[in-house]
């Protein structure tokens, strides 16, 4: 079990010692307490050079790497493993999903003899913790990254993108899931909702808003949902499959261009903005059903345009906001960015010099609003004018998110001004309606 988690102090004091996760040791402080225990892996949250020791009655104490005189080890052991894991027989028949695991709460489970969290992601591992999979798919499954979702980067999202292009000329499964921390998920689907341009099946994000040893878990749910979507679906593309109520009874399939994280907690915390959701599927019975009717449907070959660049940044407008904030974007090299404005598209006055210089220094700026509904409408008020002269693309009713992912996607496809700017007009894979539907329906599924 690797200590990378731990920091610097812990691991110097560890590889001195020729201790690691899970061996038993005997520890002395500079104050003299002796303490003796089994090395655990470090929690999510506290100061990373406190070494965490189970002792014998059972009990969790840290002890920070500082205060330790002397660190032995007395005994090795492995942890007993979870569960005796094979795979299930009779599988052969059933359509092939290929599992992508990223990282977050939905690859991780609780030994509850250590209090250690695991990270899972084997096919055998996936059967054990969903059998219901055993009825509906074969899986293969594999670990391309286990970070937190908040740690992706574009080029995490161009590493994926040529996996899942790689996965489906390697393995031709119906379909690919990839499992993904909630945190940053409606990019990292909009990301591959632009790099992967045709595939002969969609690509399935899903994720966990409650970890596995909670009652409440939505893990198991979410993960028959993305695999009967995996399987059932016409579309071949990258989308959100993710709890549609706070009860389990309806997985919603949101467009990952469309999709936005929207509260912090709540098993149902995603919603399709500015849209419809693209499908949706009722567990209990399997059931998928379409509720939009246009989409990219699946090919038989597999065309990826992976490059991201990572010169765009995403900039909330706020009362009171300096220029300099962008002319530091602009001297730092930054080719690209995405302005959250007010309302209908809007930034204070004072800025509109700070946004003509960066135009003029050759960087793409857009405009999307602050509102989560509704679309950028420039031409209302006077500000607005002023920002559409000053060479400002609208985003349309995209989220900010989206269009920052939008950019960052055009800008690894060319570096020429005026077909960047071209690119990012242009509805390339369904990220923007031409109409907005005004409707406001968080939790209501009102096209049913």
């Amino acid at each position: 079990m690797s200590v990378e988690n731990y920091g610097p102090l812990v691991k110097e004091l560890l590889e001195k010692s020729g201790a690691t996760v899970f061996d038993e040791v005997s520890l002395e402080t500079r104050d003299g307490l002796k303490l003796e225990g089994v090395i655990m892996p470090r929690p999510e949250v506290g100061d990373p050079d406190v070494l965490v020791l189970k002792l014998g009655n059972g009990y969790n104490v840290g002890v920070h790497a500082g205060r330790v005189s002397s660190l032995e080890v007395v005994g090795r052991r492995e942890p007993a493993p979870l569960v005796e894991l094979s795979r299930p027989r009779g599988l052969e028949g059933l359509p092939k999903v290929f599992f992508i695991g990223t990282g977050g709460t939905i690859a991780s489970r609780i030994d509850y003899k250590t209090g250690a969290v695991y990270p899972f992601f084997s096919a055998e591992e996936i059967y054990s913790m969903v059998p219901e999979l055993e009825e509906i798919a074969y899986i293969e499954a594999e670990t391309l990254f286990s970070i937190f979702s908040e740690d992706m980067t574009p080029a995490h999202w161009q590493r994926l993108a040529e996996e899942v292009a790689s996965v489906y000329r390697r393995e031709a499964p119906r379909g690919v899931v990839v499992a993904h921390g909630t945190d940053t998920m409606h990019y990292s689907a909009a990301a591959l909702g632009f790099a992967v341009r045709r595939a002969p099946g969609p690509v399935v994000f899903v994720g966990a808003q409650r970890s596995s040893d909670r009652p409440s878990s939505d893990s198991a749910f979410n993960v028959i949902g993305a695999t009967v979507t995996a399987i059932e679906a016409p579309f071949a593309e990258s989308v959100i499959a993710m709890h549609g109520s706070v009860s389990d009874d309806v997985i919603l399939v949101h467009r990952g261009v469309k999709a936005r994280k929207m509260h912090t907690s709540r098993r149902d915390a995603f919603m399709s903005i500015n849209s419809l959701p693209l499908a949706e599927v009722e567990v209990p019975s399997r059931r998928f059903k379409m509720v939009a009717s246009r989409y990219r449907g699946r090919s038989d070959e597999v065309e990826v345009e992976p490059r991201f660049s990572d010169r765009v940044a995403l900039v909330k407008y706020y009362p009171g906001m300096k220029g300099d904030v962008l002319e530091w974007l602009v001297e730092r090299g930054y080719r690209g960015i995405v302005l959250e404005g007010t309302g209908l598209g809007h930034v204070g006055t004072h800025l509109l010099e700070a946004v003509r210089r960066a135009v003029r220094e050759g960087v793409v700026v857009a405009m999307a609003s602050q509102c989560i509904w509704g679309r950028v409408n420039m031409n209302v008020y006077r500000t607005g004018v002023e920002l559409l002269r000053a060479g400002v693309l609208p985003a349309g009713d995209m989220t900010p998110e989206t269009a920052y992912v939008k950019l960052s996607w055009v800008l690894g496809q060319t570096e020429e001004f005026e077909e960047a700017r071209r690119l990012f007009a242009e509805n390339l894979s369904y990220e923007y309606e031409e109409r907005s539907e005004y409707r406001f329906y968080p939790g209501a599924r009102w096209w049913a």
